[in-house]
């Protein structure tokens, strides 16, 4: 297949699940990816099986914490490198989840949730935004969540940062408006994902569910969507 840079991406948390759906997605439309995960033993794993279909000229992955600014400087420093360039889409999937009462929740915990679902996008976004503003393209692209709209019990945390990565969506949408980068969030429901074990929920769709609307607003909403939160609610 012919290499098409429209469909270049970068995908945080893309070791299983929704990112690793996406990407998948992303390859199939002739596009390159750039991998980031901070499991190395299960990043390495879905860069080959992703190779194994797609090449290995086209897949890349970097071993980064989103969480640690040092990392991320790498992570946009090996993916300029090897798409010569920004990327067109840079997609904010990686999350995790703590489940705690509010009353019964230590700092530690809480700062470990914010820290990578909240200030792990921050990290990523800032990092890639001024290739992409000088370039005069790209989207920047939040898996937000249902959780992102109302409160659960025991979750605090990972609502807290979920509605809050909502926020800076919207403000980054606005302040790129006018140089040619778009930014919108999809918000999934239940996802048959590891993450969604112990929720109490059960599963709605499939990660590649999700995948198909992230696809969609990476790749091919229009323009005037920046700023949109897009639900999936199986």
């Amino acid at each position: 297949m012919t290499l098409d840079r429209r469909f270049d991406a970068v995908v945080t948390g893309a070791s299983r699940g929704i990112g690793l759906a996406f990407a998948a997605r992303a390859l199939a439309r002739g596009g390159r990816v750039v991998l980031c995960a901070r499991g190395e033993e299960e990043l390495g794993r879905a860069c080959a099986e992703l190779e194994a279909t797609h090449g290995r000229d086209r897949v890349h992955a970097v071993l980064c914490d989103v969480s640690r600014e040092d990392e991320v400087a790498l992570l946009q420093r090996e993916s300029e490198r090897f798409f010569a360039g920004p990327p067109s889409a840079v997609v904010n999937n990686a999350g995790m989840v703590e489940r705690a009462a509010v009353h019964e929740m230590d700092a530690a915990l809480w700062h470990r949730v914010i820290d990578v679902n909240l200030t792990g996008a921050f990290f990523v976004s800032r990092a890639f935004l001024p290739a992409m503003r000088g370039a005069k393209r790209g989207r920047v692209i939040f898996v937000s969540s249902i959780s992102g709209t109302l409160g659960t019990p025991r979750a605090s945390a990972y609502n807290a940062s979920k509605w809050a990565m909502i926020g800076l969506m919207k403000s980054l949408a606005e302040e790129s408006r006018d140089v040619g980068v778009q930014s919108m969030a999809v918000l999934p429901g239940s996802v048959d994902t590891k993450m969604l074990v112990g929720s109490g929920f059960a599963p709605q769709m499939s990660a590649d569910d999700v995948a198909k609307t992230i696809e969609f607003v990476a790749f091919d909403a229009p323009d005037a969507m920046t700023g949109s939160a897009v639900e999936v609610f199986g």
